[in-house]
């Protein structure tokens, strides 16, 4: 092989790596990535432009202070002009920010025969499927599922227990809201606890899971 030269696929596909915040998931993208660059191939890495968590927002960044360079859009339609002829591998970080056709476009990237590899957040802080990742999971040719250890009793965890003012938050608040240990922990499913009916009071299940 001539130098300068990337090493290209004869198939696309999507592969998934999904879990509750602090599992690792951006750790794992960046381990694909770096392993992608050594079999010489040839990477693109996006981020959505809402997730400025760490100092460089042009880069992907893992709560343990991995770092890639990437390059950091707002929506979809602005990944697939982005993509140079050569890439053979696509990397998006935190793709449950993503509006719904980032769907269209991560397949309209493996028909490219490009490695498509994408992370993010399968569950919402409420515990329920978290934007396009259901329809993605089932589209993907691999999934890997991590998950972290729950801060209440050390057992794996499933669930991000999003935190307001050091309580749980309710089941009404928005969505999306990024932030990282001082909004936000890993649970199991036991100890994942969400605040239903009025904001100054927790369902009976909450209320008996903290006492």
């Amino acid at each position: 092989m001539e130098r300068g030269l990337f090493m290209r696929h004869h198939t696309g596909y999507i592969e998934v790596i999904c879990g509750s915040m602090f599992c690792g998931k951006t750790e794992e993208l960046i381990r694909r990535i770096r392993r992608a660059t050594i079999a010489k191939q040839k990477v693109q890495v996006f981020k959505h432009r809402l997730d400025n968590r760490y100092e460089g927002v042009a880069k992907v960044t893992s709560h343990t202070g991995q770092h890639l360079e990437a390059q950091h859009i707002s929506h979809s339609s602005e990944l697939l002009p982005l993509v140079a002829p050569e890439t053979t591998v696509v990397a998006v970080d935190e793709v449950q920010f993503f509006d719904d056709n980032i769907i269209d476009v991560i397949q309209e990237l493996a028909s490219r025969e490009i490695r498509v590899i994408v992370a993010g957040l399968d569950l919402d802080f409420r515990g329920e499927p978290f934007g396009t990742m259901p329809e993605i999971l089932c589209l993907a040719e691999e999934v890997t599922k991590l998950r972290a250890i729950c801060v209440v009793c050390g057992e794996p965890a499933s669930r991000t227990q999003r935190l307001v003012n050091g309580e749980p938050a309710h089941y009404d608040d928005p969505i999306i809201l990024v932030g990282a240990e001082e909004s936000y922990e890993a649970r199991c499913r036991q100890h994942h606890i969400i605040r239903q009916g009025a904001r100054d009071s927790l369902s009976p299940k909450a209320e008996s899971e903290i006492g």
